[in-house]
């Protein structure tokens, strides 16, 4: 296993920076997320070829790596002018990918709940495009179903994938997201089995529980879908029973911690993070190969 580090928290540092802050805080993988100076969100890539290359010998020079390269655009939205732009996005971070060295991307099925026919018609588009492309680079694209997407459901997002039927697609366990996404975390990971290559790491609360209204959103009947990404350990996600699955199915994959919620102690909260991720690795094997 993996253990890598989404450096969302961390944005602020210089880029040439950011990997010898990384390794002092005992990662060795970045998941590289949206930066405003390299590739933001929902917009084109801003990274030119000095740029890259320079990144790339400070990655060297601290001995991290890029695990997996995280993009979000609007590649499933109902606006067809968007989602043209998104996948010309999409071809240019494919390019960047490549450049670092890297052969995995992680992102979003992105659309529409409201209008989830139509934004999966939108995928299917976009990926009759973009699949060829991945597969020509040989870069691994892995999806994860999101809170207001056109899939939020874990099952549902498990069997979409299998629909795409390519051995360069796969699938993202997101602990946060696990109440959003059935709160059923062991059957949707064992329904994926060898689907399962990805995991983000925080923690989050169920807001299922007290009958509805562990959160109160007003006005009344708002369809704002609110989760945290927190310390492991402050909210509910099970993670006995989350390693100890991930051990059953056999994952070896890449786990990064994507906590978001303590940018006033980001340096703490990420060494934490990491030590109670390779305290439950070391507790029941998961990752092991």
């Amino acid at each position: 296993m993996k253990i890598a580090v989404d450096p969302y928290m961390l944005r602020r540092v210089p880029l040439l920076e950011l990997p010898a802050l990384v390794a002092e805080l005992g990662y060795r993988h970045i998941e590289l997320s949206p930066r405003e100076d390299f590739m933001p969100f929902f917009l084109h890539p801003r990274a030119d070829r000095a740029t890259i290359a320079a990144f790339r010998q400070a990655l060297a020079g601290a001995g991290v790596e890029i695990s997996s390269v995280l993009p979000l655009y609007a590649w499933s939205g109902p606006d067809e002018d968007e989602r043209q732009a998104a996948v010309r996005y999409w071809r240019r971070a494919i390019e960047i990918t490549v450049d670092l060295g890297c052969d995995v991307m992680n992102s979003e099925f992105n659309g529409r709940p409201e209008a989830s026919a139509a934004s999966e018609a939108q995928f299917w588009r976009s990926l009759e495009e973009l699949l060829p492309v991945f597969e020509r680079e040989g870069v691994r694209l892995v999806l994860e179903p999101h809170p207001d997407d056109f899939i939020e459901d874990g099952i549902a997002a498990v069997n979409m994938i299998r629909g795409i039927d390519s051995e360069f697609v796969s699938f993202l366990y997101c602990a946060p997201h696990t109440f959003h996404q059935g709160g059923n975390l062991a059957e949707i990971m064992r329904h994926a089995g060898p689907l399962l290559t990805h995991l983000h790491i925080a923690d989050s609360f169920d807001h299922t529980g007290s009958s509805g209204l562990r959160y109160i959103v007003n006005p009344p009947g708002s369809t704002a879908r609110i989760h945290q990404h927190l310390d492991v350990g402050q909210g509910e996600v099970d993670w006995e029973l989350f390693f100890t699955t991930l051990a059953e199915v056999g994952f070896d994959g890449i786990a990064t911690v994507c906590v978001f919620a303590w940018e006033e102690r980001a340096r703490e909260s990420l060494v934490f993070n990491r030590e109670k991720v390779q305290e439950y690795v070391t507790k029941y094997g998961a990752g092991r190969s």
